[in-house]
């Protein structure tokens, strides 16, 4: 059924962070990307979506699997439907610029857009269906060296070494000049922006704030900016305008309860955009059961069928040991018990009773406690404590030496 509200009115979607390839501590999620697809060519079409927005992060790594880059060169055929309908893609953090853009030439004859470098050239798109013409100002992840060399070439000096919100604000600045008032006007970027909300399964692209973006560099005069890289959807600086799209599968146990979705609106020149969210229901949903009653609690839910679909975080608590014989029968009932945490009474009361004490305890007292949990009550002899203060003495400076290293590359201009 077609839900436009108008004939002559554009419909956008709005997407980002698929971040095809990744797998869950080891178990892969290719199915339910895939899944993800074939709901997002539902919604499209169902929808009538003319444009579709992806803010970035295609893959999981600059080196995508294979099985990875096909599902993501399927997905951009069936959205453009043989180029009836322009989608627009620009490359995130997680992306490699390059490889996005590889097939940008052959893409864009079936009204596909792929942008992997930073540019200071608006994406223009003319929709046939409405007669009307888009004009999106998209910025790919922008690091510290592609935009000063994107920069440089404009600016003095001064504008280079100016902060890093600063430097985006004026590219998209520069961007949004195209913008009309007979156009839809866009912006779309894959950036950290001050305030938004983080989960784990981000890889940072900010180092101490220095890759925070401002929202105000943001507002260049587009009706609605198009977001990626924060993985919970959400508005930016509680306006309805910016927004996270999300990811569409949750890929941390931090993301677990959300809901996951992608954004519509109905745009036209000079108007108010309205953006409502989509909800998706193609990933398995991440949960976390914490079974005080013991095993007997576990398999007690197992057979009732509870979460069958999902990825399990288990706590159960424990009086005795826990067996590879256990964690065994477990996941033959359940192959989605992704963590199995022993718990133990007397480590859960004084966690509970002060989290801080016991974080300020010695190493070697720490070491202590959890090798007596593991081994059912031994005491470690001298010679195991030692060589266990030795093992974290070498990691100690090894971490110290790589972080020193980092901080070198950061201020030499590299990207990390």
């Amino acid at each position: 059924m077609d839900k436009r509200v108008g004939k002559q009115t554009m419909r956008i979607l709005h997407t980002a962070d698929w971040h095809f390839g990744r797998s869950l501590e080891g178990r892969s999620r290719l199915q339910e990307q895939e899944a993800f697809v074939d709901e997002l060519a539902a919604i499209v079409k169902d929808e009538a979506i003319d444009l579709v927005l992806l803010a970035g992060d295609i893959y999981d790594s600059v080196n995508p699997p294979a099985a990875a880059e096909q599902l993501f060169y399927e997905a951009l055929s069936r959205l453009s439907d043989g180029g009836k309908r322009t989608v627009a893609v620009i490359a995130g953090n997680h992306d490699h610029p390059e490889r996005v853009s590889a097939s940008a030439p052959l893409a864009s004859l079936s009204n596909i857009r792929l942008i992997g470098m930073p540019t200071d050239e608006p994406m223009i798109v003319d929709v046939a269906r409405t007669g009307e013409r888009a004009i999106i100002a998209g910025l790919p992840y922008p690091s510290e060296s592609r935009l000063r060399e994107l920069l440089s070439e404009a600016t003095d000096e001064t504008v280079l070494r100016s902060a890093y919100s600063e430097r985006v604000g004026r590219l998209m600045a520069k961007l949004g000049e195209s913008f009309r008032a007979d156009t839809v006007n866009l912006a779309m970027s894959h950036i950290y922006v001050l305030g938004g909300l983080e989960t784990d399964s981000e890889r940072p692209i900010q180092i101490g704030g220095a890759y925070t973006v401002d929202p105000s560099a943001l507002r260049v005069g587009a009706q609605y900016v198009a977001l990626g890289h924060l993985h919970r959807p959400q508005r930016v600086d509680g306006d309805e305008r910016m927004r996270y799209s999300g990811s569409p599968l949750a890929y941390s146990f931090s993301e677990a309860g959300q809901a996951k979705s992608v954004v519509v609106m109905d745009a036209k020149p000079g108007s108010l955009i309205e953006p409502r969210e989509v909800l998706l229901s193609s990933g398995r949903p991440l949960v976390r059961w914490v079974a005080k009653g013991g095993l007997t609690e576990v398999h007690s839910w197992l057979e009732e069928g509870r979460d069958a679909r999902a990825w399990i975080d288990l706590d159960v608590w424990m009086t005795e040991s826990m067996t590879l014989q256990h964690i065994q029968q477990l996941r033959r009932q359940h192959e989605g018990l992704v963590h199995i945490r022993p718990v133990y009474p007397e480590t859960a009361a004084s966690a509970e009773v002060d989290t801080r004490s016991r974080e300020q305890l010695p190493a070697e007292e720490l070491f202590r406690r959890f090798f007596s949990r593991q081994t059912g009550g031994a005491e470690p002899d001298v010679d195991t404590v030692q060589l266990f203060l030795e093992l974290i003495a070498e990691d100690d400076e090894r971490t110290a030496v790589n972080d020193s290293d980092e901080r070198v590359d950061q201020l030499e201009g590299g990207e990390g």
